[in-house]
């Protein structure tokens, strides 16, 4: 047997020239020559509620699995390893940073600590190798999909970063519904010097043009964030856009900017629902209400500037970031969703002990079976997560309540 070592040189040294489709086939081999029986590289879907197998060779269609139901879909909602009963199957999720990909099954005749140790180094490569593979693969693209996308939302999801990201200090996590529909919402997320950037758009309408001038929001905040300009200069521009090439269309967004040293969030809020707070497994509402500016689009923040509003954090603070399309999503009967659901929701998440991007995929399949799961409108949901470095999640004081309305402060 090929050492270790050089199982996984061989394994990086190959990849370079391999198409997704042989990806599957590749980690197999690599694994077997670790002394595995096999293996099986499962993706989960856009709406993270099935795990698609990968194709390998001289082997059939395998049937997708339940994230809810299934072994395989414990080790990829807990991030963690899971076995069969009979110890001979590990399930091992496959993480890109903090941002959950899948699951690598691996079958032994033994799966002993030594053996499970490496087995969980393969999955990590093998994470890291679908990252690699995916921006010029339609194949692993395709396996996350269930049907066909709207070319809006083919614009938008384009421009998106990677749903979760995070380091030691912070997480950050975020969903948009209609996954295949998607219109006018859009976020974005990423780490600089400082800390955690944070943005979320909701553009008028649910067409092409809507998701154009989206798109074009997003690259207005990244050209202005990347040469250097504040909060201010962000919303400002986007603003103009709108006003010089979107004349007929509205947006309203928050763009915001967690310190992560020191836990310090400035944001700006034009039209946009404002951020909710969450401290101790309790949702405070009106911690980061203040008066908000006008919705962009109509021009006028060149002259009349937006405010930038500061609130300290704790450790352990969450902030939900959303559209409205959250609450004033209906169901069959015309009972909407609502701020005090949405808190509710997100309050049990909190109470059961699941990290940031967990608790927002609860969030959401709560919020489709509230529609029946036709959702009318856009819905985007941002989770971010402040934890420093040494900070004690048992120390969080957590509740379990039985009503949303005992913990809203």
């Amino acid at each position: 047997m090929s050492t270790y070592e050089d199982v996984l040189a061989g394994l990086l040294a190959r990849s370079h020239l391999l198409s997704g489709r042989e990806l599957a086939g590749l980690v197999q081999d690599a694994g077997r020559r670790m002394g595995l029986r096999g293996t099986a590289m499962y993706v989960a879907d856009l709406q993270q509620i099935r795990l698609v197998a990968l194709p390998q060779p001289d082997v059939g269609v395998q049937p997708a699995l339940d994230v809810d139901t299934s072994l395989a879909g414990l080790a990829y909602r807990t991030q963690r390893t899971q076995r069969s009963r009979d110890g001979g199957t590990a399930w091992l999720p496959m993480i890109d940073g903090v941002e959950r990909l899948g699951v690598l099954m691996v079958t032994a005749p033994s799966l002993d600590g030594v053996v499970l140790a490496r087995a969980e180094v393969l999955a990590g490569v093998a994470a890291l190798l679908i990252v690699s593979k995916s921006s010029h693969s339609d194949l692993l693209v395709e396996a996350e999909r269930t049907r066909a996308m709207t070319v809006q939302a083919e614009l938008l999801w384009a421009f998106l970063p990677p749903r979760t990201i995070g380091t030691a200090d912070v997480t950050s996590s975020a969903v948009l519904e209609p996954a295949y529909d998607i219109g006018g919402d859009t976020f974005d997320h990423t780490l600089d010097d400082s800390g955690l950037h944070l943005t979320v758009i909701d553009s008028m309408g649910h067409d092409l043009a809507s998701g154009g001038a989206s798109a074009a929001g997003l690259a207005a905040c990244r050209a202005t964030r990347r040469s250097g300009g504040s909060l201010t200069d962000i919303v400002t521009s986007i603003d103009r856009i709108l006003d010089e090439w979107f004349t007929d269309r509205l947006m309203t967004a928050v763009v915001a900017h967690l310190d992560t040293s020191d836990g310090l969030l400035t944001w700006v809020n034009c039209g946009h629902p404002p951020p909710l707070l969450l401290r101790q497994g309790r949702v405070h509402p009106h911690m980061l209400a203040r008066e908000p500016d006008l919705p962009l689009g109509w021009g006028f923040l060149a002259s009349t500037p937006p405010t930038e509003h500061t609130e300290r954090l704790q450790p352990g603070d969450r902030i939900l970031l959303y559209s409205d399309g959250v609450i004033e999503a209906r169901s069959p009967e015309g009972d909407l969703y609502g701020e005090d659901r949405l808190a509710d929701t997100v309050i049990r998440a909190t109470a059961a002990g699941d990290p940031a991007p967990e608790a927002l995929r609860r969030l959401v399949q709560g919020l489709r079976q509230h529609q029946d799961h036709k959702l009318r409108d856009d819905a985007t949901i941002l989770l971010t997560e402040w934890h420093p470095t040494g900070f004690d999640e048992e120390t969080r004081g957590r509740a379990t309540p039985a009503r949303a309305e005992d913990v809203r402060g």
